[in-house]
């Protein structure tokens, strides 16, 4: 046995066919060896300290005020920057939730909650990739909290795309410790708008904080949830915004609006889910507009009035009992439709609503009553053949279909893809999803088919310009409210509507105030007879004389 040789040497041993070569050894000084992790070190925490400006400066602040003033340097300016945050708080919480408390609670929650299981909750959603024997993972770039939600701005590797994150939405949202949370490509909220004389100057912060970046995706996680209190029912607008008639309240406390103007709605959702929350929210963003003329508002209730019967005197035309009527009154929607058609060719491309030309809203609640379930085979060939029409060419002139239904099957509704706009509530399958919002939706977070027993008028909506789905709560009406507000904002009479009524339905025609008209350009008679009638008055005159 060879005995153990001092260090530095060469030594070769042999041991049948092998030869071993024992290296020589170079060893440092323990000096060297202490400057070289203090100068790793070093670097290391100068290289922190360039990518945190924030906090080192503010650690250096806090430094220099302890060692000139000590600890009460501290708390006074403590003490005033809260009295200060109260104050903010108390007079306007946006901007305080924008610029104070959104970014210190978005860093807290990045530090020690997100980045503290980071690597595990990556891993095990199936989103870590190995490069060169290596583990990969997405970056967290940063976290910004408001009230409700936490917004997770994240660098993909490369070679993910925005899908690989909304196929595991749900795994994300439990890994993190919450039930909810979205994915979407996009960043989520809008470019505010910029007044006053340093508009410029923020328009291009603005600009750069809402580029396009491909690489990035954001995830939304629902913190507390909003949508679990009843949405009042929201005030009345004296005109109505036809892009903008707000009618729910997002998960991150703003209003949800509804652009209506040259488009077709429709709502899905199972029975008692509140298809009804959504059509009478609808119906009060157009109060202002019913009263005053400049909105029409046709509603089929199949379920005998049940429904929409408290708001009649709101409602120019109303069929509730005989199918047939239902028909009638959408071939005379039908007819409107071809009369705007051939009055605004080559004139305007967008029918622009006014009093004298209203804007015609068709309300259709359980729509498969009348396309599947009508017994009467001619009947319900009419009422398809003129939803069709009216799906395919009425929103450009102003004649628009609001429909509710619960089974969005193509067998119950073969024109489902003629509504550019739908709204999904509490859905039974998880096809259905899809079927209303569109293919993927569901992957993307849709989860309507998930909806717990207390959320009724709770729905997911598509946002403008974004692929990914929105959840909102549609505002409440009791029938108190709506009783008070059919009171408040009734439809004006007009001759047309009236005689559209007579021996159709049995329910008494509202008394209302006249629809006001534009003077007529000349009589309403002919001349001859005219000149004949003011003759014989002229005689009568003379005889009594």
């Amino acid at each position: 046995m060879i005995g153990r040789r001092p260090r530095g040497q060469v030594v070769m041993t042999t041991g049948g066919d092998f030869v071993v070569f024992r290296p020589k050894r170079f060893e440092l000084p323990v000096w060297a060896v202490i400057l070289g992790l203090l100068a790793r070190w070093t670097g290391k925490a100068v290289w922190w300290c360039l990518r945190h400006p924030i906090a080192t400066t503010s650690t250096g602040f806090v430094i220099a005020v302890y060692i000139d003033y000590g600890w009460s340097g501290l708390l006074v300016p403590l003490v005033l920057a809260g009295a200060g945050s109260a104050v903010w708080r108390w007079k306007h919480e946006p901007s305080w939730w924008t610029w104070l408390a959104g970014p210190l609670l978005g860093r807290f929650r990045q530090a020690f909650v997100y980045r503290r299981v980071w690597r595990e909750a990556m891993t095990l959603c199936g989103l870590a990739n190995t490069y060169d024997h290596q583990t990969v993972l997405p970056e967290l770039l940063s976290v910004r909290s408001d009230p409700a939600l936490d917004v997770l701005t994240i660098r993909m590797v490369r070679g993910q795309t925005p899908t690989d994150f909304q196929r595991v939405t749900a795994n994300l949202a439990y890994a993190f410790g919450r039930r909810y949370a979205r994915v979407y490509s996009e960043r989520p909220d809008d470019a505010p708008t910029r007044t006053g004389r340093w508009a410029w100057l923020l328009r291009l912060v603005d600009r750069m904080r809402f580029r396009d970046r491909p690489t990035v995706v954001y995830l939304v996680l629902v913190r507390t949830d909003a949508l679990r209190t009843i949405v009042p029912p929201f005030p009345v607008p004296a005109v109505p915004d036809f892009s903008a008639l707000p009618l729910a309240r997002r998960e991150d406390l703003r209003t949800w609006c509804l652009h209506l103007l040259a488009t077709h709605v429709l709502v899905g959702g199972a029975t008692r889910r509140g298809k009804g929350s959504v059509l009478w929210s609808l119906v009060r963003s157009l109060a202002g507009g019913v009263a005053s003329g400049l909105v029409r508002l046709w509603v089929i209730d199949p379920k005998g009035g049940m429904e929409f019967a408290l708001g009649r005197p709101m409602f120019a035309r109303f069929a509730c009992k005989s199918f047939e009527a239902m028909a009638d009154l959408l071939d005379e929607a039908v007819a409107m439709m071809r009369e705007r058609q051939t009055r605004l060719a080559g004139n305007v491309r967008v029918h622009t609503p006014t009093v004298t030309d209203p804007l015609v809203v068709v309300v259709i609640d359980e729509m498969a009553a009348l396309t599947a379930y009508l017994q009467d085979a001619e009947l319900r060939k009419r009422i398809a053949a003129s939803l069709g029409m009216l799906l395919s060419q009425g929103a450009g002139v102003g004649v628009l279909v609001v429909a509710a239904l619960q089974d969005p099957r193509k067998e119950v509704l073969p024109f489902r893809d003629l509504f550019p706009t739908r709204i999904a509530l509490g859905l039974t399958e998880e096809s259905q999803v899809d079927m209303i919002l569109g293919d993927g939706a569901r992957d993307r977070g849709a989860l309507a088919d998930q909806m717990p027993r207390w959320a009724k008028g709770v729905g997911y909506v598509i946002l403008d310009g974004t692929p990914e789905p929105m959840r909102v709560r549609f505002s409440y009406l009791t029938d108190e409210q709506i009783r008070d507000m059919a009171r408040e904002y009734p439809a004006p009479a007009d001759a047309a509507d009236i005689l559209a009524q007579v021996g159709r339905e049995t329910a008494t025609e509202p008394v209302r105030v006249p629809l006001p008209r534009r003077p007529a350009a000349g009589p309403l008679i002919p001349d001859t007879l005219l000149n004949l009638l003011n003759r014989d008055t002229d005689n009568r005159g003379g005889e009594r004389q």
